[in-house]
């Protein structure tokens, strides 16, 4: 079969940008055909397309951190995405840009031999306003819900519901909800578990509560709901980016999506991200 790669550069990186016209000279020496996102194609002698526009690629390669894939995953899923690792840490990101040549040439000839090449599946969330007719993108990492701001006269009352019993209700700078992939994220600033990404659960966290109650790990099927009280305005925040405005008191419902993020090609080690974060 004829392969599609979409190739998204961390914007603004030449190191990325390098790389990046690299895979497309490899890539088209293959017969692939390659674009890059446009801030890319501003800098480099490549064909270009808005990131979204590479959702119906058979492969998309994210080029930066983790935040770079964050939003290649927002914007390209369901198309299978590998990540090569700019960053420092790099859960997400498991190919060293030294390597980034060799693998995505050789995914890209299974693909072209089989039609298809493994992955691994991460669970995204979704927010859903219960008494209004709204929905965020999905979260890969967390969904969030806190007061007006954070800190001395801020936050909410949140009461935590689980499949309709009440876990606790406090005041707090808000509360979060984050899948495995997440947890080494915001979860884990906020004093959250750290969850092994193989693990199929959620965490439910308290920020800040005055009257807190120890994280929470349940099933991704569990019915979490949380209502916001006490405060003029509050927040709904999918990945720290995609917001919803609340005037309490509001219900905001968290729930696996429809659809996952399938990252292809070697997978990052867990414990050696975990290193690097001491």
């Amino acid at each position: 079969m004829d392969v599609d790669v979409g190739i998204v550069a961390q914007r603004d990186n030449e190191r990325a940008q390098e790389l990046a016209a690299s895979l497309v000279d490899a890539l088209e020496e293959t017969g692939a055909s390659a674009v890059v996102d446009e801030a890319t194609g501003g800098a480099i002698a490549a064909a270009a397309v808005p990131v979204a526009g590479m959702a119906s690629r058979d492969l998309v390669v994210s080029i930066g951190g983790d935040g770079t894939l964050l939003f290649v995953a927002r914007e390209v899923s369901p198309a299978p995405i590998i990540g090569v690792n700019l960053g420092e840490v790099g859960f997400l990101n498991a190919v060293a840009p030294a390597d980034a040549l060799a693998v995505v040439t050789a995914l890209v000839t299974e693909l072209s031999e089989t039609g298809t090449v493994e992955g691994r599946e991460l669970a995204r969330l979704q927010a859903t306003g219960v008494d209004e007719d709204w929905t965020l993108e999905p979260a890969l990492n967390e969904v969030v819900v806190h007061g007006h701001r954070r800190g001395h006269g801020g936050g909410a009352t949140i009461e935590i519901t689980v499949d309709g019993q009440r876990y606790t209700e406090s005041h707090a700078d808000g509360v979060l909800v984050a899948t495995p992939t997440g947890s080494t994220a915001y979860n884990l600033s906020e004093g959250g578990p750290l969850v092994h990404p193989s693990a199929d659960a959620l965490v439910v966290t308290q920020m800040a509560a005055t009257e807190s109650m120890p994280p929470l790990v349940v099933e991704p099927d569990t019915e979490l709901t949380l209502t916001v009280s006490g405060t003029d305005t509050a927040y709904a925040i999918s990945d720290g980016r995609n917001r919803r405005r609340l005037e309490p008191p509001a219900t905001v419902s968290v729930s696996i999506a429809d659809e996952f993020v399938t990252l292809v090609g070697p997978q990052a080690n867990f414990f050696d991200g975990l290193d690097k974060l001491e």
